[in-house]
């Protein structure tokens, strides 16, 4: 009887704590809710996960959420590399900055039309003079944009193409995947303004003035590099100390001008031997034992060349485990593989071929690999552990060189000089008469019989 009065109790209790729950959860101002089988939920799980998260950013969310209730919507949502790689970092930088929020919500909107449009809904391009007109959408921005067909049957969405149609079908919108991102007019003129500005306001330190203690007289300032101009310090200042390097980059010729992006040229050479095949495990060493992918990136960036000699699976597969269980071992076994320069297939055959045997500097300080021809290719090392160019040129963008080897190099080891013992030979000697000897005697003897040899210190 109590059980069955503690249920009959507890049941409304309890549904009326969920109600006030809920009702505390949701905003006051909520007057629609978003069903699991919104197109928004499938964006925020979709493929598109840099829009996904630039509409959280821009808090946008509770806006689509009113859109979505009262009419459908079709996003036409940018692919990852159009926001991550092909977008300029200075304009990303500005939508990213706190006060140029309405900036990144007019362009987010942009790509938003409150209506439903198909892959059926575009204009024919025969009649496309006509339909033109009437596929000019506004979309949740003050602007609209315009859909189009070219003649090979190509949709557009403004300049951009239409690569995904129907990435996403939902009951209350569509998503269209296009291949760019689309600039409103007012936004681009907004980041115009503000990088004008910029550059008007913006006063360049400068540090003071130093004088030389051999003269006393100012120093005369360097002149400044040009961008993408090699570094004046050898590479070897720019490394990080000790085998863990470290990821944080340092200003250069890469920093804030973008001339170059060593992180991404690195991150291509990896996926390049990745797709080329048989060098999966030098892929592996450099993204996941070590952090030198990182720091090749901060090198690139700041204006470096590295020519990697690269040894394919089967070489790295006859690595034993003392080898690499070391502490920084397979640290210092790339970095005997680094070059400092950049080198091609030709350039290092033809060296090769000039002098006979040529020696690269490595990242390994103090040691060098030696390189020569043999076979009518280059060869690298001495003896049993020297390793032949395998598959040139792999990966060559004019700052990073892979040479695939097949055999995995270790510098030459310090020999300690050994005393070596002199054996004594056992030889009969003979000797000869002295004559000047026998001479000596007769002359003695002579004055000693005329009793003048006592005046000769010799004849004593």
């Amino acid at each position: 009887m109590n059980n069955f009065l503690f249920a009959r109790i507890s049941v409304p209790f309890l549904l009326l704590l969920l109600v006030a729950y809920f009702g505390c959860a949701l905003p006051a101002n909520s007057t629609t809710s978003v069903n699991s089988n919104s197109v928004l939920v499938a964006l925020i799980d979709s493929r598109y996960t840099e829009l996904a998260e630039l509409v959280e950013k821009a808090l946008l969310l509770h806006t689509l959420e009113d859109a979505v209730g009262k009419h459908n919507v079709t996003i036409f949502a940018p692919k990852n590399e159009a926001l991550e790689r092909d977008l300029d970092p200075e304009f990303k930088r500005f939508l990213l900055e706190p006060g140029n929020l309405r900036s990144l919500q007019s362009l987010l909107l942009f790509h938003i039309v409150p209506k439903r449009i198909g892959a059926g809904d575009w204009p024919r391009p025969e009649n496309a003079e006509v339909t033109q007109q009437r596929q000019q959408h506004p979309t949740l921005c003050t602007d609209r944009v315009e859909l189009t067909t070219s003649d090979s049957g190509q949709k557009m969405f403004g300049n951009a193409r239409v690569i995904d149609p129907h990435a996403v079908d939902r009951p209350d919108g569509l998503i269209h995947g296009i291949e760019r991102l689309l600039i409103p007019r007012s936004v681009q003129m907004e980041f115009n303004n503000r990088r004008s500005l910029r550059s008007i306001s913006a006063v360049k330190p400068e540090g003071a003035p130093e004088v030389d203690p051999r003269t006393n007289r100012l120093k005369k300032p360097a002149p400044p590099a040009k961008p993408g101009s090699s570094p004046a310090l050898p590479i070897y200042y720019a490394m990080a100390p000790g085998p863990s390097l470290a990821p944080a980059p340092a200003p250069g010729p890469g920093g804030p001008h973008h001339h170059f992006d060593g992180e991404r040229q690195v991150k291509d050479f990896i996926q390049t031997l990745l797709q080329y095949g048989g060098y999966n495990e030098m892929a592996d060493i450099l993204v996941n034992l070590t952090s030198l992918a990182t720091e090749m990136g901060r090198l690139v960036s700041e204006g470096y060349v590295l020519t990697v000699l690269a040894p394919n699976d089967e070489a790295m597969a006859k690595l034993t485990t003392d080898q690499l269980s070391e502490p920084g071992a397979p640290e210092q076994i790339i970095y005997y593989h680094v070059i400092p320069e950049y080198q091609t297939e030709e350039s290092m055959y033809n060296a090769v071929r000039r002098f006979g045997k040529i020696r690269y500097d490595t990242l390994r300080v103090p040691h060098h690999v030696v390189a020569q021809e043999a076979d009518g290719s280059v060869k690298f090392g001495n003896g049993d552990g020297s390793a032949y160019l395998f598959d040139p040129d792999i990966y060559t963008d004019g700052r990073i060189s892979v040479q695939g080897i097949d055999g995995v190099l270790f510098p030459p080891e310090e020999k300690e000089t050994e005393t070596k013992t002199k054996t004594v030979s056992h030889v009969k000697v003979v000797t000869k008469p002295n004559r000047r000897g026998k001479l000596l005697e007769a002359t003695c003897w002579m004055l000693g019989a005329i009793g003048q040899d006592s005046y000769f210190n010799t004849c004593h």
